[in-house]
Formats: structure tokens, sequence, C-alpha cells
């Protein structure tokens, strides 16, 4: 991919996908996902109610939402921006040496390729597991900057904290047992993925991130400058998502959609290019810790009796998901029962 990104001429036919930009895109300044501030969250007053109704609505109405004084330390998110940043300026060759091995995961390459016909996204990205620590595979985390390594297991560490929270509030307004919900990710699993979004003129021909849903749990993302991209798909339109300084963006993912039985919704987003400039993100993505059964929780099926998907375990679940084109909500629809 890094190749093609430096040659100046038509576009490679993999990348090519008009056909992505035919929808339209609303362009309304006032139109934008909530802001949900954490510190009045975390308060026992008026306001928090007022609050937890704001995080209610948008996980329901919305799936998105920016996340403000969320209470990770400034300096450990500017820490991570600076040594991602670092990263990607390496020379292509420094890059490679941490390129993902064929059906593997881990590592520097392209996004999720099944097959040798599937068009691509135009990025780079740079996948790490992260959680829980037995699991990383460390010769894929960069040695250079020499900081890397130490800043993303600090900043690792500091979103599974505002993970907790945020799901001990999730099920708070679900009215179901919190710690029922957060036993659920007690050893979660916790992935990075580093996107780089390299400019490209031709914007029209080509898209950073394919249209799709996240298939984990909840999405915390950080941008590492301020260039927009990211788009959201709501009644059938895309919406674009200003960056907000100093927030998180943080997404409700399929896994969350089905415990909740589809009371919260996960949401089809994907990222537009910018002709000029470069775009680079920080996701990071939280799934329930193995053995877990994914599927809707019983408290949320007693009111009707009725299950929308269906319960199967955590490794199956993963198994099917990465089995399938990574393409809209195709896979959460597949999870579905025929009611």
């Amino acid at each position: 991919m890094s190749k093609l990104l430096l040659y100046s001429g038509d576009i490679p036919l993999r990348f090519v996908r008009p056909e992505l930009h035919s929808e339209e895109v609303l362009v309304d300044e006032t139109l934008q996902i909530p802001a949900i501030d954490m510190r009045k969250l975390m308060v026992d007053d008026d306001d928090d109610d007022d609050e937890m109704g704001k995080l209610h609505l948008a996980c329901k109405e919305w799936g998105f939402f920016r996340l403000v004084n969320h209470g990770v330390v400034e300096a450990v998110v500017e820490k991570m921006k600076a040594d991602v940043q670092e990263f990607f300026k390496l020379p292509l060759e420094k890059k490679n040496a941490y390129a993902k091995q064929p059906n593997a995961m881990d590592g520097y390459g392209q996004n999720l390729v099944v097959s040798e016909d599937q068009k691509l996204d135009w990025a780079d990205m740079l996948f790490l597991q992260t959680l829980p620590t037995p699991e990383r595979k460390r010769r894929f985390w960069p040695e250079e900057p020499t900081s890397f390594r130490e800043t993303l297991d600090k900043y690792s560490s500091e979103l599974v904290k505002v993970l907790n929270c945020l799901l001990k509030l999730m099920a708070k307004n679900l009215v179901v047992n919190p710690e029922q919900f957060t036993n659920m990710f007690e050893d979660v699993r916790q992935t990075v993925t580093i996107n780089y979004y390299p400019p490209c003129v031709q914007t029209s021909k080509v898209i950073g991130l394919t249209p799709h849903s996240d298939f984990g749990g909840l999405t915390l993302l950080v941008q590492v400058n301020e260039v927009q991209g990211l788009q959201i798909k709501r009644n059938g339109k895309w919406i674009p998502i200003r960056p907000l300084p100093g927030a998180f963006i943080v997404n409700i993912g399929d896994i969350i959609e089905i415990m909740s039985n589809g009371e919260y919704k996960s949401i089809e987003h994907r990222v537009v290019v910018n002709p000029e400039k470069e775009r680079i993100t920080i996701a990071t993505f939280h799934s329930p810790s193995v053995g877990t059964i994914v599927g809707p929780l019983p408290e949320l099926i007693k009111e009707n009796g009725i299950a929308i998907y269906k319960s199967v375990s955590r490794e199956e679940y993963f198994k099917f998901v990465l089995s399938k084109k990574y393409e809209g909500k195709s896979r959460i629809d597949l999870m579905k029962l025929k009611n």
C-alpha cells in the first residue's frame, strides 16, 4: 500500500471505488453527534440525571458520541499522538519491519483483506493487540520511536478505566446489573488500530475506510490531527463529524447492540480522504472476555420474551465475523433471529 501512495499516476484498480460516493452527504453544521461530559456523569446530583439521559439517548439514537472530561491525563494522550506521528514518518523499509504476516491481524499493512479480488481502502494501518497482556505480539510493537511501547502500554491502561466507567453507566441506563455487564469485559480483549489516511487528489475515486459497523463492544477514537474525514450514516445520509479537541469519539459496536437486544445501536460509518492533508487516528476496540456468551442479556428479553439476536460464544462470534465481508452492517444482520 505505502508504495502505491507514493505513486502519482492513475489510481490502481483495487483502490478505485467511485460507487461509494453516490449517496448524499448532509452538510449541516448544526447536526453533530452528542457531547457527553464524563465529569457530570460521575457526580450524584440532578445534573447527573440529565447527563445520564443524554448518554442513553446518544447510545439509542446515534450510536456515537463525543466524550469530554474523560479523565485520561492530557499528557498521556498527547504522548501517544506524538509517538504515532513519529512512527509514520519513518522510512517505508523501517515500517515494513512490522509488516503483517499472511492471514494475520497484528502488524503494519492493510485492513482485513479476506480475498484477492477485494477492493482496498486508501489507508495504511498498524494493528496491535494490547490486552490481555499475555496475548501481545511484541514483535509487531514498534521500537522506533524508542518510547512507543511504554507510551502505548500507559495509553491502553487509561482507556480501560474509561471503558469500565462507561459500561457501568450504560448498564444503569439499561436497567441491568452493572457488575454482570462489566464482568463480561473483566479480561477485556483490547486492540489498537492506528490509521494513516494519505491525501489523494482524486477523492471521489477512493475511500479511506469502507462503510461498516464495528464488530466489537465499544470503540474509543482519538484524532492525532484535526483533519476531518469520519462520516456516520443517519436516515440514509452521511453526516461529517467534526473533531472536538480533547474529546474521545465513542461508538457502540455490534456486540453491545446484540447484548442490549437492539436497544443500543451500532452505526455504519466510513472515512473519506482529504485532497491535500493526511489524517491520522488511533482507534481502540474493546470486546468481552474469553468464554463470554455474545447474545441478548436475559433481563432485556423478559418484557416481551423476544430475542432479536442469536447467542453464541465469543470465539464462535469472532470466527464468524472475521470470515465475512467488511461492509455495512451485513455481519450483524446475519446474527439476527428470524422471529
